[in-house]
């Protein structure tokens, strides 16, 4: 047992086991006796008490969960940073880290992604507004709960926003399967980087498999700053395009070419999820020179990975680095006569369309189509100018409205026809919903083009059916069409009830206390335990957890089978016995008639008897019905008491004479009249 273990910290936290070690701290599930609730505290090893950078950032993590409030993130309710120990006291989350779980899941449904991903991106939107940007996203910092809720946890190396023009040092690294390249490199991190890590958390969970994988931590850092993924759908095909190009946009190496902040995100997994064939017209700028990087990674000093690059990645930087001013020149000259090429091209084209004479034709509907569709039915090259506009009951992208309408007059062929397309770009403010009712909030947000979400929950200061809060929050912008969760407050707060300690009682003794707390029991046998038969080896959930009444406490029971032990016991017989005695045996008051037995102590002065059991037994032997010797057997350890009795010897009964018996004598007859001669 660790040396925390069964204290308090404080008077307060009653620290009932270790459930966590990471690289700076432990993790500890405790009582709150104060609060009456459950905890974990978090406490920085004693190696790093004296270690500024470890306590700059333990502090750091205390001071960035304190300033987020959100249902997708860990709340930290308590810090304390003493000579002797520092602590955080943080929400106690019982579930598996979502790293796990990819690992049981292998590849996970494209659904479950995208239910886990929009978590995930809310909790980060609200840091990122609070000036907190993690730098260390990846599924082990990541819980998930057994209602599919996650929450991001671990901000350890969290940035906050008085900090935003420091570069990272060799202590500030995240983990490099998931960093975002200027992070690998060193340079300045805000909210976008965060939104890198997201992308290679969305590739692993769609694909499991890691975007990139080496066997440095520094080739992986450079395969980050260079190197291509493979795209999700040659790994699984069974991905939509449009969930491959928003993971591959999240995974921009260029800052400024991937999502600008969580809500943009936000808003195109939203499409998604509404329409999953939509596609995206995302124009990245490909780096014709992603190498360029390396030699930042090169010159730093010191260097946030760790790990350095062996010969011959240096060599191969090298002998780059020799053809770069001339292949730097040959590029601009072609790029050059290609842009003139492409000039001239399209000037012969516009003077052939100038030359030929415009028509007058009819306005043509495309009302119902696609844009997609209307191209392809564009047979008078009109030019189409695009608006938007939202439609709960038709599909994305359709067209909805166009002007001028349809039939309405002729006009010229090539010219330009305003569309108006279902679709979510237009933004609107969020209204103010709080202290209104559901019915009212519903009608507000509709009225809004937005998808209002009910979610009930305990709020003390709400009166019941009554909106404590929306998210996102009012007055922020959000797509039309988009859903906005609304808190409904439902009962009040209802007490919970800590489970006792039912583990090493009998099953017996463990339902009537978990009754009293009104607490339902299931229990299953375990046929290995060497317990006696009926004790409480395990229980779930654990002693001092805070459950609902009514809830059910699982208890793994010994059946006894699996302690059973054999004990052998010699019987001494009566001695001036010469005739045959009925040996009968009892155990716990019942005859065993494979016991049963003739004995005759002139021939046998002893009787070898064997039993087998668990816990104690009481085995009574009796000679011609007289009880002889009691034994209490433990077969535990396997010892036995004896209790004698004086056996009271009696001459066996004699059977009685009997009469020889009578007979019959047959005389032999040969004819008829003989035979009656015989019976007159």
């Amino acid at each position: 047992m660790d040396k925390y273990t069964g204290k308090k910290l404080d008077g307060r936290y009653e620290i009932h086991e270790l459930i966590g070690v990471g690289g700076m701290a432990y993790v500890y599930r405790c009582t709150d006796t104060i609060d009456d609730r459950e905890v974990a505290v978090k406490i920085l090893k004693d190696e790093y008490l004296n270690n500024e950078e470890f306590i700059r950032r333990f502090k750091n993590e205390s001071k960035a969960i304190a300033m987020l409030s959100h249902p997708n993130i860990v709340k930290v309710y308590d810090v304390s940073f003493g000579d002797m120990i520092q602590y955080i006291v943080m929400e106690y989350i019982d579930g598996i880290t979502l790293k796990e779980y990819i690992g049981l899941q292998g590849t996970l449904d494209w659904h479950e992604a995208l239910h886990l991903t929009t978590q995930i991106l809310k909790a980060l939107q609200h840091a990122h507004d609070k000036g907190v940007v993690h730098r260390d996203i990846k599924p082990q910092n990541i819980m998930l709960l057994q209602d599919g809720t996650i929450k991001v946890t671990d901000f350890g190396i969290a940035r906050l926003s008085d900090t935003a023009t420091k570069t990272m040092t060799e202590h500030a690294i995240g983990s490099v399967h998931y960093i975002a390249p200027e992070q690998a490199k060193g340079s300045k991190t805000d909210g976008k980087s965060d939104i890198y890590s997201i992308g290679v958390m969305l590739y692993e969970m769609i694909t499991g498999k890691l975007p990139f994988e080496a066997d440095s931590a520094v080739s992986v850092a450079l395969m980050q700053l260079q190197s291509t993924p493979v795209m999700p759908r040659e790994i699984n095909p069974g991905i939509p395009v449009g969930l491959e190009q928003i993971t591959m946009h999240a995974m921009q190496k260029n800052p400024s070419e991937r999502y600008q902040n969580a809500l943009d995100m936000l808003g195109d997994l939203e499409r998604f999820r509404l329409n999953p064939d939509v596609r995206f017209d995302y124009k990245h700028f490909v780096d014709s020179e992603p190498t360029k990087f390396v030699e930042n990674i090169k010159k730093k000093k010191p260097q946030p990975i760790v790990d350095e690059p062996d010969d011959k990645d240096v060599e191969e930087l090298e002998k780059k680095k020799e053809h770069k001013n001339s292949f730097y020149a040959v590029r601009s000259v072609i790029i050059t006569a290609l842009i003139l090429l492409v000039l001239f091209c399209v000037a012969g084209l516009f003077r052939g369309c100038m030359s030929t004479q415009a028509t007058d034709v009819e306005v043509p509907s495309f009302v119902g189509l696609t844009i997609l569709e209307a191209n392809e039915e564009n047979e008078n090259n009109f030019k189409f100018e695009i608006k938007s506009k939202y439609v709960k009951n038709k599909e994305i992208g359709e067209i909805l409205e166009q002007d001028p309408e349809p039939g309405s007059k002729l006009i010229k062929s090539g010219s330009t026809i305003e569309l108006t397309v279902n679709g979510k770009e237009t933004e609107v403010s969020i209204p103010y919903c709080k202290n209104t009712t559901k019915k009212d909030t519903i009608k507000a947000l509709e009225d809004r083009n937005f998808s209002p979400e009910i979610i009930e929950v305990y709020d003390s200061l709400t009166p019941k059916g009554y909106v404590c809060d929306t998210y996102p929050p009012a007055g922020v912008k959000g797509t039309i069409g988009s859903t906005v969760y609304v808190y409904i407050s439902k009962d009040e707060y209802k007490e919970k009830v800590e489970v006792p300690k039912v583990t090493g009682e009998t099953l017996s003794a463990a339902q009537n206390a978990l009754d009293i707390l009104k607490l339902q029991v299931k229990y299953i046998y375990d046929d290995e335990s060497l317990e006696p038969e009926g004790t409480v080896i395990q229980q779930s959930p654990l002693q001092y957890s805070k459950v609902d009444e009514d809830s059910v406490i699982n208890l793994v029971v010994s059946s006894g089978k699996g302690s059973e032990t054999t004990v052998n016991i010699t019987l001494d017989m009566p001695t001036n016995v010469d005739y045959d005695l009925d040996l009968t045996v009892s155990i716990d008051g019942k005859v065993d008639s494979s016991y049963t037995n003739k004995l005759n102590p002139k021939y046998n002065s002893s009787y070898a008897l064997s039993f087998t059991g668990s816990g104690t037994s009481t085995v009574v032997i009796m000679l011609n019905g007289q009880t002889y010797r009691r034994y209490v057997i433990d077969y535990t350890t396997q010892n036995y008491t004896t209790t004698s009795y004086n056996f009271i010897p009696t001459e066996p009964e004699t059977e009685p004479p009997t009469e020889p018996p009578t007979e019959t004598v047959y005389v032999p007859v040969e004819t008829e009249s003989e035979i009656n001669e015989i019976v007159e």
